[in-house]
């Protein structure tokens, strides 16, 4: 392996095409692609600063590092990254990517960030300003995380999520197979159109979640007190721990709570319209 220590880069491609190399404490400053078309790369205590520093990369780990705002749309089209102990500042990240182990990593404006991506692992990872965070994504595992940014995981697929705090309106629209375990998702319009999802463990806040939502199972949530109108043409089976303000017209299933504030059955119900409602175990 060759070691590259100390030095700084700019301009166009400085190091186009390069394969097993370290960089350590590596600058690469304003400039375009550098390292794009590469394989087997490591770079610890490195800064980068210019845009696409990393594209059509085979194999890559990256230690203790810092992307500042001009590294814009950094890595896209590369497979198997391992990211550690790293600050990202940059949007637009991960675009088209295959095999992402993210951990102990800040994405301090993550808009547009992990799109089309699949075999993606994230543990403990804080994420700001994430607007359209994983859309079209899919085989994902995430531990530990803080995600403040709508619309997220918009088109996902394949999803297991535990012990989150997720800020986002319209989360998980027309999502398929995700789990979230242990976590907090606050924001309005929760998982429409979604399929396959279920919340074990889970605090919901926003008005209208969880509405279109196809096979939804809810294991042993609470609701906050701006979550109503919840379920609309849903097909569910819930199990909710306390009160929910209000459930509009499921479409079937069952819903089970301690308490429903109101239960709003109208002519707009799609059939079946079976859904079986029990609050304090009474019908």
């Amino acid at each position: 392996m060759e070691e590259i220590i100390g030095k700084e880069f700019g301009g166009e491609r400085p190091l186009y095409h390069t394969q097993d190399l370290i960089l350590k404490d590596v600058t690469i400053h304003v400039g375009e692609s550098a390292l794009k078309e590469t394989k087997n790369i490591t770079a610890i205590h490195c800064q980068f600063e210019g845009k696409y520093p990393f594209w059509c990369t085979d194999g890559f780990k990256i230690q203790n590092c810092l992307f500042t705002p001009g590294a814009r749309a950094a890595l896209w089209y590369s497979r198997d990254l391992v990211m550690e102990d790293t600050k990202v500042e940059a949007p637009k990240m991960f675009r088209e990517m295959d095999g992402i182990l993210l951990k102990n990593v800040q994405l301090l404006d993550a808009q547009e960030t992990l799109w089309h991506c699949k075999n993606v692992k994230l543990q403990d990872v804080n994420i700001a300003h994430a607007d359209y965070l994983f859309m079209h994504s899919e085989n994902i595992s995430i531990d530990r995380y803080h995600h403040d940014g709508n619309y997220s995981f918009q088109y996902c697929k394949n999803v297991e999520i535990h012990n989150a705090i997720i800020n986002s309106k319209d989360a998980f629209w027309n999502t398929e197979n995700v789990t979230v375990y242990d976590s907090e998702i606050n924001g309005e319009y929760l998982a429409w159109y979604s399929k396959g999802l279920e919340l074990v463990n889970c605090h919901i806040t926003g008005t209208q979640p969880l509405c279109y939502a196809e096979d939804l199972v809810l294991e042993n949530c609470t609701f906050g007190e701006d979550a109503d109108l919840a379920f609309e043409y849903a097909t569910l089976n819930a199990k909710v721990k306390g009160h929910v303000v209000s459930v509009k017209n499921p479409t079937s299933g069952s819903i089970i709570a301690d308490s429903i504030g109101e239960i709003i059955l109208d002519e707009n119900i799609k059939q079946p319209a079976d859904c079986t409602i029990i609050t304090n175990n009474h019908e």
